[in-house]
């Protein structure tokens, strides 16, 4: 991954060019980007992976990739590869791949120095005790009954809790820290807890499993970490970060926070994603509707659009919601840039240009890519019969419509000027077949008397044609804040039920008959478009990654609202 070119200095990259410039952690930047393998990252991942791995490559410093695999029955090494796969699609190389687990042992003898300084407990309340114990943000917590064990009748219960002799729940151990602590998290907070659960890595070789508030500071203190960069929701718990490291006297990183990324017409909820898959309203985790770095991928949105996506957003310490339509904005521009353009019809239309000869096929130059001459050209077959947008031609167009009518002469992308002169349509009265006739002296588009057309129309030859199916996608949700809900109402209620719509009579030109999954390209005047994996010999399946801007559109939905008004 290429380095940013300067970059704005936020608040984290303040922070640690002040510490380079004052020798703090021995000049070092080190950062880790520390998911938890228990799904598949999605957009907001992106964000955190961004600034962890770009500001140790700005600084010249080193990230590691961890797995957080302190949770067992929520882990899977299918999450492990796909986390890998995604944060090196997105242009990533780590120093190191850690994992929690690789520190069970180091965390359990940390644990036990602390408690033979008397500065942790075992203890016997049920999870629910605890938190009643625990208190509230107004009322002090109350000190369990265990909590003066002796320092060997503590040591000796934790290790009978490694040795497996006690059930799930039935124990804990517990930091003592201050039960009157206005910060809840530091009233005595669980540090162990029983868990007779198989893990991904370790088997069975431990039924005694670290909380994240107890595993986090010493994953960063053994792997050297300087700068432990987290979202804000972390903030409450820094200060049980630094009262962990600072009683067990080991190296201490600089926990820094920042605002998670919150976007427009989608959820970054992972407990709302996965009701999503599992209950059938997206197929799969890929799905090109959900923010999953998978989704996107299969979507065709390139990995520098959400790294230049990120970049734009920057670092901030107060949440906020970024539009939708800036990361669309953003995948436009990579796409503009590097995607082969190519023509097809996903509503055809059939035309029939009388005057041309029947036995004639023409090869038509046409432009690759009109940002990157380097592209070059192609050759695009034209024919007697061709294939239109049903949307370019109207019977009786209104104002402002200037595309394809009865008498009315348009361009054909890179081929002739045709006019339309006949209109068939079937027993239901639809528009099923134009006959047109074209002007030979305007090959490529030329017009050699000067005069002027309004529209230039793509299409695709008849002969020619492949078919095949399109995929076009709308925001999953109907509400920019689909989770804001009246009392007792299900985010279900504002899925949108036109977020896919599949068009399996489309026709595309026949250079794409060679296009794999994952190739991006632009239908022109449509969009751009992604080859999906369920494509296979004869059925290509494209996914609309995005549309272009088209001011028509605007000006049809005008029309159509004043339609209905009347």
């Amino acid at each position: 991954m290429e380095k940013n070119s300067s970059p704005p200095l936020d608040f984290i990259r303040e922070t640690v060019k002040r510490d380079l410039a004052s020798g703090r952690f021995g000049g070092k930047v080190y950062t880790r980007f520390p998911p938890e393998p228990n799904g598949y990252l999605h957009i907001g991942h992106a964000k955190a992976i961004s600034i962890d791995f770009g500001i140790a490559q700005e600084f010249g410093g080193k990230c590691n990739l961890r797995m957080d695999d302190t949770n067992p029955t929520r882990e899977e090494a299918e999450y492990v590869q796909a986390i890998i796969e995604d944060v090196a699609w997105l242009g990533y190389q780590w120093e190191k791949l850690t994992f929690a687990s690789d520190y069970f042992e180091q965390m359990y003898q940390y644990a036990e120095q602390l408690i033979k300084a008397g500065l942790a407990y075992v203890c016997d309340l049920k999870a629910e005790e605890v938190r009643e114990y625990r208190g509230t943000l107004t009322l002090p917590g109350r000190e369990s009954p265990y909590r003066n064990r002796s320092i060997e009748e503590n040591l000796a219960l934790f290790r009978r809790m490694r040795a497996g002799e006690f059930p799930d729940g039935s124990r804990t151990l517990r930091a003592k820290i201050d039960m009157a602590s206005p910060n809840l998290n530091l009233r005595d907070p669980v540090m162990y807890r029983i868990l007779h659960a198989r893990h991904h890595r370790t088997g069975d070789a431990w039924c005694l499993y670290p909380t994240y508030d107890w595993a986090h500071g010493l994953e960063d203190a053994i792997e050297g970490i300087t700068h432990s960069l987290c979202t804000l929701e972390f903030e409450d718990h820094r200060p049980l970060y630094d009262w962990f490291l600072d009683r067990l006297g080991i190296h201490h990183p600089q926990q820094i926070e920042f605002a998670r990324l919150n976007l427009t017409y989608t959820v970054l909820s992972k407990r709302v994603l996965q009701r999503l898959v599992q209950e059938g309203y997206v197929k799969g985790w890929d799905d090109p509707r959900l923010p999953t770095l998978r989704g996107m991928r299969r979507r065709g949105y390139p990995a520098r659009a959400i790294l230049d996506f990120c970049a734009r957003i920057g670092v901030a310490k107060t949440e906020s919601v970024v539009d939708f339509a800036l990361l669309e904005h953003c995948v436009r521009e990579v796409l503009n840039r590097q995607c082969q353009r190519v023509m097809a019809v996903l509503n055809p239309l059939r035309v029939v240009i009388e005057n041309y000869p029947e036995d004639t096929c023409e090869e038509l130059e046409a432009i690759n890519n009109p940002e990157d001459p380097a592209a070059g050209t192609r050759k695009v077959p034209f024919s007697r019969e061709i294939y239109i947008e049903k949307d370019d031609f109207m019977e009786e167009p209104v104002p402002k419509f200037y595309r394809l009518a009865p008498g009315r002469e348009v361009r054909l992308r890179y081929a002739y000027l045709i006019r339309c002169h006949q209109v068939k349509k079937n027993e239901k009265g639809e528009v099923v077949e134009l006959r047109c006739r074209y002007d030979p002296t305007t090959r490529g588009g030329q017009t050699p008397d000067g005069r002027r057309v309004k529209a230039t129309l793509h299409w695709v030859s008849a002969r020619h044609g492949l078919k095949a199916e399109v995929r076009l996608y709308e925001h999953l949700f109907t509400q920019a804040d689909p989770l804001n809900l009246p009392e007792g109402a299900d985010f279900t209620v504002n899925l949108n039920p036109r977020s896919l719509q599949v068009l399996t009579d489309c026709l595309v030109e026949p250079s794409l008959s060679s296009a794999r999954p994952g190739d991006t390209f632009q239908f022109e005047r449509l969009g751009y478009f992604c080859v999906d994996p369920d494509s296979t010999p004869g059925h290509p399946v494209f996914n609309r990654t995005v549309s272009l801007k088209d001011e028509w559109a605007k000006i049809k939905f005008r029309i159509e609202q004043k339609q209905g008004e009347n």
